[in-house]
């Protein structure tokens, strides 16, 4: 009787467990003598053909995949580091702050260019940027707008059009929606008068790409701001009605990052996926197109891009992320 009771409480803890995830996937657990897990912002379906062909390479190694925000990301592994071994997130921020603070392994011997790393601890391994994507029908007969300004006014010529159908966002609970929107507001004042417009437009604030995605490609909303474009690159039934645009004044791009775990139980196993990684985004070897590549930062625009050196921790400071919270909540939230 005790062990059914035991027994019992393993499968209850176990679905619970499975619950407070986004998603949770187990890979190549029949044989594998060793296990690895992944705390990943991104979505099982962009992340699982990656994690698919390591594990046909690496078949002694299972891989547990678990999806959830980027700013749960970092209260969940600081509260628990030996939980995991690899953290993944497009929060470059957050990422470099833990690294920062002792948390991610130091991985001698991994060949990686130096603007893509940060001490043989944190790698990039994508290059993607922040864009407007919008509802081409929502356009048809009016000018596609190619800047933020052209956003604007845009928004202001249609109000009737757009009222409740804007989303961005919800920059005090998305790691990466805070990290996008404190490089907008440094690189320019239109960020903010475009926050007023939204504002006033009664704007819907999301958690991820993903949910804004979804609600654009289902005519919930008309236009999604500092979204990921990949994600709706990945959706075949999206590529006829949705038009993803980079800012033409100052497109952000931000590298997705990872990090082994200092305290993981399977380093060796840990830093040979993440090998595998970089190496695959790197020179895109085979068939797998799941994700952006690493395209090289160094060229390109001055002030594009968000690079992997300590001015990210800025805007973590408490007391400048309060100030910035509470002039984002006064420009959008108008209830």
């Amino acid at each position: 009787m005790r062990n059914l009771v035991a027994l019992g409480l393993i499968i209850w803890c176990s679905a619970v467990w499975s619950q407070e995830w986004e998603d949770r996937k187990l890979f190549n657990t029949e044989d594998a003598a060793t296990n690895i897990r992944i705390i990943s912002s991104t979505d099982t379906d962009l992340f699982a053909p990656l994690v698919d062909a390591f594990v046909s390479q690496n078949p002694d190694v299972s891989i547990e995949y678990l999806v959830t925000g980027t700013a749960d990301i970092n209260h969940r592994f600081r509260a628990s580091p030996e939980a995991f071994d690899i953290v993944i997130s497009s929060a470059m921020d957050l990422q470099f702050k833990l690294t920062n603070d002792g948390f991610a392994l130091n991985l001698d011997g991994v060949t990686h260019p130096a603007w893509a790393q940060w001490r043989q601890s944190l790698f990039a391994f994508t290059s993607e940027p922040a864009a407007i994507v919008i509802k081409r029908s929502e356009f048809a007969g009016h000018p596609i707008p190619r800047s933020r300004q052209e956003l604007i006014e845009a928004l202001r010529s249609r109000p009737e059009v757009f009222k409740g159908r804007i989303g961005t966002y919800d920059v005090r609970q998305s790691g990466l929606g805070y990290l996008f929107a404190t490089q907008d507001a440094r690189a320019s004042e239109t960020f903010w008068r475009l926050m007023e417009v939204m504002g006033g437009l009664d704007v819907q604030l999301y958690c991820c790409s993903g949910e804004m995605i979804d609600d654009l490609t289902d005519g919930k909303i008309a236009v999604a701001y500092n979204v990921l474009g990949s994600y709706a690159e990945a959706r075949p039934e999206s590529r006829e009605t949705l038009e993803i645009i980079l800012p033409s004044d100052f497109p952000t791009t931000m590298l997705r990052t990872a990090f082994v775990s200092k305290t993981s139980s399977e380093p060796a196993a840990a830093k040979r996926f993440l090998e595998f990684l970089l190496s695959t985004q790197s020179n895109r070897t085979g068939n797998i197109r799941s994700l952006p590549p690493l395209i090289d930062q160094t060229a390109g625009v001055e002030g594009s891009k968000i690079t992997l050196e300590p001015t990210l921790m800025t805007f973590l400071d408490t007391l400048k992320r309060n100030k910035f919270l509470a002039e984002w909540e006064n420009a959008l939230i108008h209830n």
